[in-house]
């Protein structure tokens, strides 16, 4: 049985001094070692903004003002990358090494940059993931500033000269289909409707359930489902999330959504709040993000000035706030029970499921938490009814979907389709294959996706289709791999980056991938053939995908083995592992 402590002093919402207890459900009983009291990110994000990284002085003060122990604070430190305790140099250029930034050379722009710059005091050189930025392959950030790398040279320059880098968030030149609103038209329609009580929360959430509308982080659980849970809880207070922190390899989508569609996403989150009972939501968005998160706080603040957000929501009396968290870092953080323990702050390591989000999620409270992309497509259904929604879809799919095309085409980018289209479909759109060449293999549905061979090239993209072919839908990242590349090559890089982003919490996970990646490394090294490899990697693939907590370990080396499929004349190694029926995001 749940039990709900208060204790003295406190603001009743978990984030005083005397915070509300958690209440203990069956499977929560480690977490009575954290440390209570409010989350430290943002204050750490706010020294290292100000100072370039993080001080011993700044985090001694830090710990005597909140009253927290330092190894606390340093243990928090080590966990995320974002954070830095060393003084930077004058300039930093990072540049990403995945899969999408690899397939345009970057392994070569590496090297060369760093036998430019490796010996400059001035400049610091570091290799890092994803920046969410692989239209633009291969992707840099100087400064945090993204760039394309081949810019680098006179940006740098200017850099260490004093000068200013600023960047701006693609706004786009014409609204996507998914957008109910005319330009000139008043926004947060829906809203307001369901402010003045012409459409009550039961009705949102029958429409989504009847929408079939299912969450686009890469689970697809069915949304009004996920609603319906949190709203029946009588636990108070309860709180909303959207989960902004895509990370994985080819994933850009939600970053593009977010500078052109801000209004959607809000308004969609502020329609989740009012559906489940909440009256704090957060938008969770990734630090590389800084451009995206820019035209957020504008829209907040815009929303402010309408009288929107606020104590007094349009003088009905209903209190609605949304703040955005900037994450301090990790791909594990787009698991959802991560990223509530990043928010809480605690490191970001996946809890034991049940109990599930919706029932014990933010503050061990009902949370609800949804992608970017399923909050905004929410306006449009409850505007135009599940008819039009269904009726968008193509093949047997429904309604329209977001997709970021990559890798080896001509024009990278972000394109809203009907659901149902194909890898064909989109390599079309995106202007075909580069130098002419034909498809060797393409991911679907971001690094976690098995690779899929030509042969899949008119699968619809969409959740069954691509299961029965071998691989999921996932993230709606579709990277494609022309012939003439080394496919053992490319599913290792896509090893590489789940072997670096396992947040250490499980052995399965953390060994296994490590394990491996040395394999592959070693074999690729010495110029071996795939069938040099040993029946271990099956093995090692089993191991995680059965005992690995959360998905990372599940999925980390399925790309791999579908490669070797590939490479063997075969369509895919095995089924991909994760069933969007069984698991909730």
């Amino acid at each position: 049985m749940a039990t709900d402590v208060q204790t003295t002093g406190g603001d009743g919402n978990g984030r005083g001094p005397g915070m509300r207890v958690q209440p203990r459900f069956p499977g929560t009983e480690a977490r009575a070692g954290k440390f209570p009291g409010p989350s430290l990110t943002p204050a750490l994000e706010a020294i290292q903004r100000r100072r370039g990284w993080l001080p011993r002085e700044e985090l001694v003060a830090l710990a005597r003002d909140v009253r927290r122990p330092l190894y606390e604070i340093e243990g928090l430190i080590s966990f995320y990358p974002h954070f830095r305790t060393d003084p930077p140099k004058r300039v930093q250029l990072a540049v990403c090494h995945d899969l999408a930034c690899w397939l345009h050379g970057s392994d070569e722009r590496i090297r060369a940059a760093k036998a430019e710059f490796g010996e400059d005091t001035e400049v610091e050189l570091v290799e890092v993931s994803c920046l969410g930025r692989c239209d633009i392959a291969p992707a840099a950030a100087l400064d945090e500033h993204p760039i394309r790398l081949a810019d680098a040279a006179p940006m740098l320059a200017a850099a260490r000269g004093g000068g200013h880098l600023e960047t701006h968030a693609q706004r786009g030149a014409q609204p996507r289909p998914n957008d109910p609103y005319e330009p000139g038209q008043e926004r947060f329609r829906v809203f307001r409707r369901a402010l003045a009580r012409e459409l009550s929360g039961q009705d949102i959430i029958a429409t989504l359930k009847d929408s079939g509308l299912r969450g686009m982080g890469g689970a697809g659980f069915p949304t009004g489902t996920k609603w319906e849970i949190v709203a029946a809880q009588e636990a108070r207070p309860k709180y909303a999330v959207c989960n902004a922190d895509e990370s994985e390899p080819g994933t850009f989508k939600d970053r593009q959504i977010l500078a052109e569609q801000p209004h959607l996403v809000l308004e969609g989150l502020l329609l989740a709040m009012l559906a489940t009972g909440c009256e704090e939501g957060w938008v969770f968005i990734r630090h590389e993000y800084g451009p995206e998160e820019e035209v957020l706080r504008e829209e907040i603040e815009s929303m402010r000035a309408q009288g929107l957000l606020g104590s007094d929501v349009l003088g009905t009396g209903s209190r609605f706030e949304i703040e955005i968290f900037t994450s301090p870092g990790g791909y594990i953080l787009g698991e959802e029970s991560a990223l509530l323990e990043c928010m809480e702050g605690h490191r970001g390591e996946p809890r034991n499921k049940p109990p599930f989000p919706g029932i014990y999620g933010l503050w061990g409270k009902p949370t609800v938490m949804n992608s970017v992309e399923t909050l905004a497509d929410v306006p449009v259904i409850l505007e135009r009814g599940v008819d039009w929604w269904k009726a968008q879809g193509t093949n047997g799919a429904t309604g329209l979907k977001f997709f970021a095309v990559s890798g080896h085409v001509h024009r990278p980018a972000v394109y809203c389709v009907r659901a149902g289209s194909t890898a064909r479909d989109l390599i079309e759109l995106a202007g075909g294959v580069t130098e002419g060449r034909e498809v060797a293999a393409f991911q679907p549905g971001g690094a976690s996706s098995n690779f899929l061979g030509p042969e899949a090239l008119d699968v619809p993209l969409d959740w069954k289709p691509l299961q029965e072919a071998g691989s999921m839908l996932g993230s709606g990242a579709v990277t494609v791999v022309a012939q003439g590349t080394d496919l053992l090559a490319a599913g290792t890089n896509v090893l590489r980056f789940f072997r670096n982003e396992s947040c250490g919490k499980c052995v399965p996970c953390r060994v296994g991938s490590a394990k491996a990646y040395a394999m592959l490394s070693e074999l690729l090294e010495r110029g071996g053939d795939v069938a040099d490899l040993r029946a271990e990697i099956t093995q090692l693939e089993e191991t995680l995908r059965m005992t690995s907590i959360c998905g990372l370990g599940q999925v980390a080396l399925g790309p791999l083995l579908s490669v070797l499929g590939l490479e063997r004349g075969g369509a895919a190694a095995r089924a991909h592992p994760k069933d969007p029926e069984d698991t909730e995001k």
